[in-house]
C-alpha cells in the first residue's frame, strides 16, 4: 500500500483484476477467485493434516482442527439442538470459508474476498434458501404460521404479517451487508494509516519520527482487524444457526 502522490486511494484496493492472463479474463476469473480457491485449499489441508495423525495427545495443529470442529458443533447443537447435527456440515463449512477470507485478506498483497457484496450476498443467500426449504419440508404449510404469531389478535393482521414478511425478508441483506461492511471499513482504515506512514515518512530527516504515529495505529489496527476477522465468522455462524432454529422449530 503506497501513497500516489498527494492522494489516498483507499478503495483502489478492491478492484477487482483478471488474472491467469487471457483465459482467467475470458471467464471473469479474478483475485477474488483466486482467493476463495486458496481459502479452500487451505480449509481442506487443515482439517485433512491436521487430523491425519489423529493422537491422542494432539499437536498444535491437530489441536487447532478439533478446537475448531467442536466449537462449531457446540454452536449447532446450543442454538438449533439435536436437529443441530444435520446441518453441522454446512455451518462448519460457512464458518471457515468467512473466516479464512477475513483472515487471508490481512496478508500482505492479498486480497479479501468477503469484503465484496457480492460474495457476502452469495453466502447470505446460500442460507435464506436453506432455512426456506428446510421449513417448508419440515412443516409444509404451518410455515407460514411463522409470519402471524399465534394467540395475536386477528385485526392487527394487517400491520404484523407485512412487517414479519419483510424481517424475514431482510435476512439475508442484513446477513451480508454486516461482513461486507466490516470488512471493507477495516481495510479502508488500514489503507489511509498506511499512506499516511509513506507520506509523513517523506517530510525530511523529522519525517521518519512522525511517521511512528500513524505505524504504531496501524500495528494496533492490524490486531484488531484479526480480532474482527474472527467476531464476523463467528457472527454469520451463529446467525445463521439461529435461523435454522427458527426454521427446525418454527419459532
Amino acid at each position: 500500500m503506497a501513497a500516489e502522490g498527494k492522494t489516498i486511494d483507499a478503495l483502489g484496493q478492491f478492484e477487482l483484476v483478471p488474472v491467469l492472463g487471457k483465459v482467467g479474463a475470458s471467464v471473469g476469473f479474478t483475485q477474488s477467485s483466486a482467493h476463495m480457491l486458496l481459502a479452500v485449499g487451505l480449509i481442506v489441508a487443515l482439517v485433512m493434516y491436521g487430523m491425519a495423525k489423529r493422537a491422542i495427545v494432539p499437536g498444535r495443529l491437530q489441536a487447532v482442527t478439533e478446537s475448531t470442529y467442536e466449537f462449531v458443533q457446540g454452536l449447532c447443537q446450543n442454538q438449533i439442538g439435536d436437529e443441530g447435527k444435520k446441518f453441522f456440515p454446512f455451518v462448519f463449512a460457512l464458518f471457515m470459508f468467512v473466516l479464512f477470507g477475513n483472515l487471508l485478506g490481512l496478508l500482505p498483497f492479498a486480497f479479501t474476498f468477503t469484503s465484496h457484496i457480492v460474495v457476502t450476498f452469495a453466502l447470505a443467500m446460500m442460507v435464506f434458501v436453506l432455512i426456506t426449504v428446510v421449513a417448508l419440508v419440515l412443516h409444509g404449510r404451518k410455515f407460514f404460521g411463522y409470519f402471524f404469531p399465534e394467540g395475536a389478535p386477528i385485526w392487527l393482521a394487517p400491520i404484523i404479517i407485512p412487517v414479519e414478511i419483510v424481517s424475514y425478508l431482510s435476512r439475508p441483506i442484513s446477513l451480508s451487508i454486516r461482513l461486507f461492511a466490516n470488512m471493507v471499513a477495516g481495510h479502508v482504515m488500514l489503507k489511509v494509516f498506511a499512506t499516511f506512514i509513506v507520506l509523513l515518512g517523506g517530510l525530511g530527516a523529522v519525517g521518519p519520527f512522525i511517521a511512528v504515529l500513524p505505524l504504531t495505529v496501524n500495528v494496533a489496527l492490524v490486531g484488531f482487524e484479526i480480532l474482527v476477522a474472527f467476531l464476523q465468522a463467528y457472527v454469520f455462524a451463529i446467525l445463521t444457526t439461529i435461523y435454522l432454529h427458527d426454521a427446525v422449530h418454527l419459532h
